[in-house]
């Protein structure tokens, strides 16, 4: 079978988005928030346990956006770095 890893591939993309979908529409259903994440019922957690900070923070960012590019820009590095490795790895493979 000449497309043998194509079709496994497919096959998985298949079956993740199946398993997605069926749980969106669980949650839907339920009339629940369906992406809420955990950081808001961590925050909740936290305040209702009554602790107070040590410390705070030597800088605050601004605005959001700025906090949002110092994110994105973190993101963009780590990406360059793995990038680098994984190419790094593939040439040193190719020549060997």
């Amino acid at each position: 079978m000449k497309y043998r890893m194509e079709i496994a591939v497919a096959a998985i993309i298949i079956i993740f988005a199946a398993v997605f979908l069926v749980q969106d529409a669980a949650i839907r259903a339920s009339g629940e928030e369906a992406w809420g994440g955990a950081d808001g019922e961590a925050a909740a957690l936290i305040e209702a346990s009554g602790y107070e900070p040590w410390t705070e923070s030597s800088w605050v960012p601004p605005s959001g956006e700025i906090e949002s590019l110092l994110f994105a820009l973190q993101a963009a590095i780590g990406a360059v770095i793995i990038g680098y490795i994984f190419g790094y790895w593939h040439g040193s493979r190719k020549t060997a």
